[in-house]
């Protein structure tokens, strides 16, 4: 990382803009930062990590925000920092601005801007800065990633603060392992430590609930097994555990095994008892069913009887429509011929109305004496319709002229039009450019008074999201106090609930338990011995009594329990997450009442919704002004061409004049008697129209009644032919397509029924059943009934007896599984428990007592000791050098401890024990060194410029020589090193300085070359 420029305006202690170019200063490879107390020079060094990680180091952190703003800067002068450096190759420039009071644009009081952040990156070959980022997160993980260290290891190796070091050499091994942890980030080795020792609890956890499982699946086994399984007393981890466990689920499956036998002999007697009585069931239900085919059969054939009529009927009707049909064409032609007739007709009566007798002149003979348009022909009206056409034809120059005219005074009119226009024009210009800048004045107000609504309403929208987050953690918290007691309630009632299941399941267990011996007695057989006493003689065996509690009452009542414990166990649950979230939505919205927290989000609602109001006036405003502003210059540009259009009318309206006066006596004798030539042209064509279709519909007409007359006699002989006595007998025979269906339908119906019934009294079972006494099939279906009774008990008997053998089954194999894996278990437990004790330094084989985590940083010093050594050897003309020990101290722990051999005696003692110079250049040892292992420790990440904190008034000159060699040499390096000091002498031995000067205006920055 090479730092290049840097530019402040209003941080810290300076006022105005201020600018540090690092390439000058890094040419000498040493360059001096020096100046008064409290001039400013640590907020040089303050802006370099603010620009970098948006946060200044140490106790500082606490500046930040407006208070990194400086005192001296003029009220309109915004905070920024600037950063130009190298780092990875890539070129960039961060520029940053904190959050500020400013004054408002108008009206007085200030307004806060959010702070800003840009990342720009160099392109080489455009040459040319390209933006990457205005994202605060983005940025910042952009330059931690460059970088590869955090604030706080940049602070420690790039600013190097000689007073941390130098405590740190001071310090105890657990001061000393703060330190390192934050820089070497080695809190993945402490979380391994914390992960083995919760791998341990859990190993320890599940060999437990092991031993716990095996004796709880014995103890099912012994509740599935009932008097077949006896199970001796045991505890966890008892010796013999798991072979007791295994030995007497065998014996317990055996006798479930001929438990299961007897009961499936049972089942299939009664499976033979119950198929009979389905068979004989079956056969009354046969009888039954055709007895009652017959009876309906002979119902059905009744009743087709009795419509037989009106079949006959309608089939006398459907033979007449289908003759009817054959008439049908001829029917509808004759229909379509007279509607044909009757629209020609009407037609041609409404043509001869529009013959006034004014066209008597024009038809055949001459005059009205002679015919009139109502009494002539078709060919008489077409003769008359051709030569008024003759007549029309002559007028067509005079219509030319005319149309002519008509141009002339309609464009004499246009000119006068465009006169009064052109007047309007500039009395309506002139008028409204007597206002503008009144105009303009009032549009520029607007534009101002939108623009301050619209920075309230930028301050008001931040205030808003929190508010809105409050108000509704304070809504969820109100709702999660009324669940909370629901809950609560719900959890004591599930658990009471529990408590008397219990209880029931203890009472059920004890009534069994009582009335054993009547379950084993059950289980005698002559001639086999008892179980209990072996005898094969049972003279008094137990009888169960009316309420003898057996094993399946008892899992009943076990299994409710075990649903009552759930139901509480997920209460209780369910009451834990609503109270957790209670106290997250109080936390959030602490204890104001909600009234209160929606009262004021709503006032502040409507504080930003009344700023983005007037702030959306801001466009319109803005368009208002550029329409009003390009309607200025338009109104000034018509003003001067009207004025134009004015002067080139004068001529033009002689040259029209003239022109009309020559047309008006040309026209004056074509017109005649009428008002224009266009008037007599429209009646003559109007005449012609009228004649013309007069001539058309009168032959229209003679057509049309001869093809009535020829569809009359077609229909006459086509009604005769199919045996109707007139036309009209024909089409009342006819039926349309709803009625012919419908009446197919009927027919269809009845043929279909009459053939089933047929059928059906044609059967012969059908007929042989009829002849029987009725069927009994109540009686049948009793007998039956109570076969699949007797079934179902004895298949419940058999589904029991599998259940327990399956249940014992399953148990014995889990039994076994959970023997098998406690073994691996154990192993694994007993491993990870000395793995974790060895990485928690408790363990007797640690014999330093040293946890993994010192253990990694204690060869991380041992690395940042041998890296300082180098430096420090020279610093102190090879008499120091800088060890690492791990020995223990007292009963703590070992492994950071940090000693100084001192060559002259040979012997090695505390870092405590350095005199203040030595303590400095043993710091700045250590700080170089670490500088280094940091920055491999990132990555390699190659820190070119460093900075070096005071602490070089506590050296003598030779010592002060033997330093500045050791910083100069750095540049073998290619790195440059600023040292930040008070040191007057230093004035003298650095040529490239870079002075910091107060003010009461403020400080300011001087900076000078090494050639300088």
């Amino acid at each position: 990382m090479r730092l290049h420029r840097l530019d402040m305006t209003a941080f810290g202690p300076f006022g105005g803009s201020q600018a540090v170019d690092f390439d000058a200063l890094s040419l000498a490879g040493l360059f001096l930062l020096h100046g008064p107390t409290g001039a400013g020079k640590t907020s040089v060094l303050d802006a370099v990590c603010y620009a970098l990680y948006g946060s200044v180091p140490g106790a500082r952190q606490s500046g930040q925000g407006m208070t990194l703003r400086s005192d001296h800067a003029a009220a309109g002068t915004r905070t920024e920092v600037r950063l130009e450096l190298t780092v990875a190759g890539r070129r960039l420039e961060v520029t940053r601005q904190p959050p500020w009071e400013r004054p408002k644009k108008r009206g007085s009081g200030t307004t806060l801007d959010k702070a800003q952040t840009w990342l720009r990156e160099y392109d080489a070959q455009a040459g040319t800065w390209k933006d990457l980022s205005r994202s605060h997160q983005e940025i910042g993980e952009e330059v931690t990633q460059l970088l590869g260290m955090s604030r706080e290891q940049f602070c420690q190796v790039v600013l190097l603060p000689q007073g941390d070091f130098a405590r740190f050499l001071r310090a105890d091994a657990e001061a000393r392992g703060k330190l390192l942890g934050r820089l070497f980030d080695t809190h993945r080795f402490a979380e391994v430590e914390k992960r083995l020792a919760e791998r341990r609890r859990a190993a320890e956890a599940q060999v437990r609930e092991g031993d716990a499982a095996l004796l709880a699946d014995a103890h099912r086994m012994q509740q599935a097994a009932g008097d077949a399984m006896r199970l001796p007393e045991l505890t966890p981890g008892e010796p013999g555990l798991a072979e007791a466990v295994l030995g007497a689920a065998a014996v317990a499956r055996s006798t479930a095994r001929e438990q299961l036998t007897v009961a499936h002999c049972g089942l299939l007697a009664a499976e033979s008892a119950e198929a009979a009585a389905d068979r004989a069931l079956g056969d009354v239900r046969e009888v039954a069913r055709l007895q009652r085919r017959f009876a309906e059969a002979r119902e059905r054939a009744q009743l087709l009887d009795e419509r037989a009529d009106a079949y006959r009927e309608a089939q006398a009707r459907m033979e007449r429509s289908r003759k009817a049909e054959t008439v049908a064409p001829a029917l509808e032609l004759r229909d379509a011929a007279d509607a044909e007739h009757r629209q020609a007709a009407t037609a041609h009566s409404r043509a001869r109305a529009l013959l006034p007798g004014a066209f008597g002149d024009v038809l055949p003979g001459g005059g009205a004496e002679a015919g009139s348009p109502a009494e002539a022909g078709a060919a008489g009206l077409a003769a008359a319709a051709r030569r008024v056409a003759e007549e029309l034809g002559g007028l067509e120059s005079a219509r030319r002229g005319e149309r002519r005219l008509a141009e002339l005074i309609d464009e004499r009119t246009q000119l006068d039009r465009q006169e009064r226009a052109d007047d309007d024009v500039r009395l309506d210009a002139e008028a409204w450019l007597a206002g503008w800048e009144e105009t303009r004045a009032g549009l520029q107000t607007r534009i101002e008074s939108a623009q301050d609504a619209a920075n309230r309403a930028d301050q008001l929208a931040v205030q808003r999201e929190p508010a809105r987050q409050r108000l509704g953690a304070a809504r969820m918290r109100d709702q999660l106090a009324g669940d909370t007691d629901t809950a609560a309630r719900y959890a004591a009632e599930t658990q009471q609930q529990a408590l008397e299941a219990k209880a029931h399941w203890l009472d059920i267990k004890e009534q069994r338990l009582n009335g054993i011996a009547a379950e084993l007695a059950a289980q005698l057989r002559d001639g086999e011995p008892c179980a209990v006493c072996g005898a094969v003689d049972h003279p008094a065996p137990a009888r169960k009594d009316a309420g003898h509690v057996d094993r399946e009452a008892e899992e009943r009542a076990q299994a409710a329990y075990q649903q009552a414990e759930e139901r509480h166990a997920e209460a209780e649950r369910r009451l834990g997450v609503v109270r957790e979230a209670l106290a997250a939505a109080t936390a959030e919205a602490g204890d104001m009442p909600t009234s209160r927290l929606a009262q004021a989000a709503d006032e502040l609602e409507q504080q930003y919704t009344k700023a983005r109001r007037d702030a959306s006036a801001l466009h319109s405003a803005h368009e208002e002004l550029r329409r009003a502003e390009a309607e200025h210059e338009r109104r000034t540009t018509a003003h001067q061409q009207a004025e134009v259009r004015a002067a080139a009318r004068v001529g033009h309206r002689e040259r029209l004049d003239r022109e009309k006066a020559a047309l008006e006596t040309e026209l004056a004798e074509a017109r005649g008697t009428a008002d224009s030539v266009t008037a007599r042209a429209t009646q003559l064509e109007r005449q012609v129209a009228l004649l013309t279709e007069a001539a058309d519909t009168a032959r229209a007409a003679e057509d049309t009644a001869q093809r009535l007359k020829d569809a009359d006699a077609r229909l006459a002989d086509a009604a005769f032919r199919a045996g109707f006595d007139t036309p009209q007998a024909a089409a009342a025979a006819l039926l349309d397509d709803a009625a012919h269906r419908d009446l197919q339908r009927r027919l269809d119906a009845w043929q279909s029924e009459e053939a089933a019934v047929r059928a059906v009294l044609a059967e012969a079972d059908t007929a042989n059943a009829a002849q029987q006494p009725p069927a009994d099939l109540m009686t049948a279906e009793s007998t039956a009934s109570a076969a699949a009774r007797r079934t179902r008990d004895a298949a419940s008997t058999r589904d029991a007896a599998a259940r327990r053998c399956t249940e014992l089954d399953r148990l014995s194999a889990r039994a076994a599984t959970a023997v098998r894996q406690l073994a691996p278990l154990r192993t694994e437990y007993d491993r990870v428990a000395r793995l974790s004790a060895l990485t928690a330094g408790t363990s007797a084989d640690n014999e330093r007592k040293m946890r993994l985590e010192s253990y990694v940083l204690a060869a991380r010093l041992e690395q940042v000791a041998a890296a300082a050594t180098v430096r420090l050897q020279r610093m102190s003309s090879g008499r120091y050098t800088l060890v690492h020990s791990d020995d223990r101290t007292g009963r703590g722990r070992s492994g950071l401890g940090l000693h100084v051999v001192d060559a002259w005696t040979g012997r090695e003692r505390d870092t405590a024990t350095l005199s203040g110079g030595e303590t400095f250049f043993a710091s700045l040892a250590l700080a170089l060194g670490l500088a280094d292992v940091v920055t491999d420790e990132a990555g390699g990440v190659r820190l070119d410029t460093l900075f070096i904190d005071e602490g070089f008034g506590s050296l003598d000159d030779q010592t002060l020589d033997e330093v500045l060699d050791v910083l100069d040499s750095l540049r073998e390096r290619d790195r440059s090193v600023g040292i930040v000091s008070h040191v007057a002498d230093l004035r003298r031995r650095i040529h490239a300085q870079l002075e910091v000067v107060k003010g009461r205006a403020g400080s300011v920055v001087r900076q000078r070359g090494a050639g300088d």
